[in-house]
């Protein structure tokens, strides 16, 4: 009998009509169906859940299904689904989640090939942006990589007997961080962690009910502030203090500070919240600042941030306010060039910047030798009248192109990086800006692989001087046209366009929502080539791979052709079929959704004697010979006419 490669541990509470929902992903599976087992623990749950689960148990030999009393939280169920487990690996499921249909073998796999105590797989998610560690494939890293902080869902793969080593569970009961608690004992322990960021492994989706809203994370009744002084213990018990500010317990415990402390200061939550509740907060997490983390992690924020921690640890509620109006107000500007076709890659170069609400550029101000923040930040900002100096306007600053697929809800890197840069612009004042230039590969967008017939959405997201924003990478001209020329990559019509509305830079693969058409009239208009069956497409840009069939109208007749690359040169050729049922005649080619011919068809006989460009002019000579195509001797004369194709 085969061994159980990996268990899947899914806790469930009143999940109802969601166990259907997620069931589907969890049961089909490549891995085939022995070698894995789906392990529900029903925590108690009130409705309809034990029977939905209790029917899927019944029709599947490796489902099964334990109950226990209700005890409020995820935790204990994910205890007793590994006291139950007998996979080699355990990957924690919840219940209105879905895994990626080859993500159980190929997340084992890579565990087993690398020996990994963790494995990480690629999450795609509507209620988080992506993430940076899922921009490479990582074999083996350890908690050396801060990066691996990003990622504090349990959603992963663990090896079991490195959980029963260790030791390792959830704490049990109404404990919110229960997933921290674990993961960060995970990460501390483990000798060896890997990345699968090439294929997205797990889909983490907001429930159209809001019940896995992270908004209602935060919540001190359930001991959110002993819960995170409990993790902070624990990073601090299994690594050396530094007064380094990238010493490795203080790397990590910036994220602690940045997302669970400092939230509190910033928008939006100082801002949205009710300010007496608020206030409460903020004197909380004053005291957990000033009480947990050592010195060097406040010294070692970015600008921004840096001075949100002053106005935390020095209490003052209300400069904290101020300074998060003015912040809420900053967004971020895309220049992009004009995209084009480059073997292959759609090319185009993009810088992107901060600016204030007044769409001024956020500046930087030198007064000898040192930096100082925009001083518009802050205004009615108490205790910053003097200015806000900034140590290093490089810390921990980056920008990154992300492309979105629209209907999978999955996030990819395209080649390409974003250098940060100080852009002088006078009397002084500098500019915070990334740019650099964009290539995106159809053939290999996908984790190196050719990304799926979809809608491909391209974001840039930027972390500078601590204000972090995504934002839609926009270009010149008008929303709703191409952005250029369409392209023949790999077997597949690539047309890049702007959205309609806000002008985003989008691609669509295998012509999912554009068609073939308005992208290529004017350009064809100007043809005046002449072919046999194929005449060449101007500014479609081919590259090597097999023909893409699109639909045309020949007067009338709605038929298939091909576009096909064309070996002597980066463009395509349009070829249609050898007979059309039409009279004889030069016929016009459409494309959809253009009314412009694309192309001539020359009828004889039934048959497709050649294609001419609309600016095509045959001189009288060759017009006759046309009108008297079907006489052999006149065929044998006109193959040596000069100009004829061989």
């Amino acid at each position: 009998m085969p061994r159980v490669k990996v268990s899947v541990i899914v806790p469930v509470y009143n999940t109802g009509k969601y166990v259907d929902e997620c069931a589907p992903s969890l049961l089909g599976q490549s891995l085939p169906a022995d070698e894995y087992e789906v392990i529900y623990v029903d925590d108690g749950s009130t409705d309809d859940t034990l029977a939905r689960l209790e029917k899927l148990a019944a029709g599947h030999r490796h489902v099964q299904v334990h109950t226990q009393p209700n005890s409020g939280w995820p935790g204990g169920p994910r205890n007793r689904g590994m006291r139950h487990a007998k996979g080699e690996y355990v990957q924690f499921v919840d219940h209105d989640d879905m895994l990626g249909p080859e993500a159980l073998e190929r997340l084992y796999d890579h565990a087993t090939r690398n020996r990994a105590d963790v494995v990480i797989g690629k999450m795609s998610s509507t209620m988080v942006r992506p993430r940076r560690l899922f921009r490479h494939t990582l074999d083996s890293c350890t908690i050396e990589n801060e990066e691996l902080m990003q990622s504090m869902s349990p959603h992963k793969m663990f090896r079991r007997a490195f959980v029963e080593e260790h030791g390792l569970l959830f704490p049990e009961g109404p404990w919110i961080m229960e997933d921290l608690a674990f993961v960060t004992a995970a990460y501390l322990k483990a000798e060896r962690i890997s990345v699968l960021a090439d294929y997205p492994c797990y889909y983490w989706m907001k429930r159209d009910d809001g019940g896995n809203n992270t908004r209602h994370r935060f919540n001190p009744r359930h001991g959110f502030w002993p819960n995170l002084r409990t993790v902070i213990g624990q990073i601090k018990g299994g690594t050396e203090p530094s007064d380094d500010v990238d010493g490795l317990q203080n790397r990590l415990l910036h994220r602690l500070y940045h997302v669970e402390v400092l939230s509190r200061a910033r928008e939006p939550e100082i801002l949205r919240e009710d300010p007496a509740e608020q206030r409460r907060r903020f004197e909380t997490a004053r005291e957990v600042a000033l009480e947990e983390f050592p010195a060097a992690v406040r010294r070692g924020l970015p600008a921004v941030s840096g001075l949100r921690a002053e106005l935390l640890e020095g209490g003052d509620f209300d400069g904290a306010s101020a300074f998060a109006e003015h912040i809420r107000a900053v967004n971020v500007r895309s220049e992009l060039g004009t995209p084009h076709w480059q073997d292959g890659r759609l090319v185009a170069d993009l810088t992107v910047e901060l600016l204030r609400g007044d769409s001024e550029p956020v500046v930087l101000t030198e007064r000898d030798g040192t930096w100082w923040l925009d001083p518009e930040l802050l205004t009615g900002v108490p205790g910053a009248e003097d200015g806000w100096e900034v140590r290093d306007p490089f810390r921990m600053a980056y920008a990154e192109i992300v492309v979105k697929d629209r209907d999978r809800e999955d996030w990819w890197y395209p080649e390409g990086d974003l250098e940060v840069r100080l852009r002088p612009l006078g009397d002084g004042r500098s500019g915070l800006s990334a740019s650099g230039r964009l290539h995106l590969d159809p053939q290999r967008l996908a984790g190196g692989q050719p990304v799926g017939r979809g809608v491909y959405d391209v974001w840039a997201f930027v972390n500078l001087l601590g204000v972090d924003r995504m934002v839609r990478v926009i270009g010149q001209g008008a929303p709703g046209a191409p952005a250029a020329g369409p392209a023949l990559v790999g077997g597949r019509l690539a047309l890049p366009y702007r959205t309609a509305g806000v002008g985003q830079l989008t691609l669509d693969v295998d012509q999912r929502l554009r068609r073939l058409g308005p992208d290529t009239a004017d350009a064809a208009a100007a043809n005046s080539a002449r072919g046999e069956r194929t005449l060449p497409l101007p500014y479609v840009a081919a590259g090597p791979g097999t023909p893409a069939s699109v639909k045309v109208t020949v007067s009338g007749l709605k038929t298939t052709a091909e576009v096909a690359p064309d070996a002597d040169g980066p463009t395509a050729l349009l070829r249609l079929p050898a007979r059309l049922k039409l009279p004889d005649g030069r016929h016009p080619v459409t494309l959809p959704k253009a009314d412009a011919p694309v192309a001539y068809a020359v009828i004889r006989g039934g048959a497709l004697l050649r294609l001419e460009g609309p600016a095509y002019e045959a001189g009288a000579g060759r017009r006759i010979l046309d009108a008297v195509a079907d006489n052999r001797q006149v065929r044998r004369v006109r193959r040596r006419l000069p100009g004829r194709p061989g």
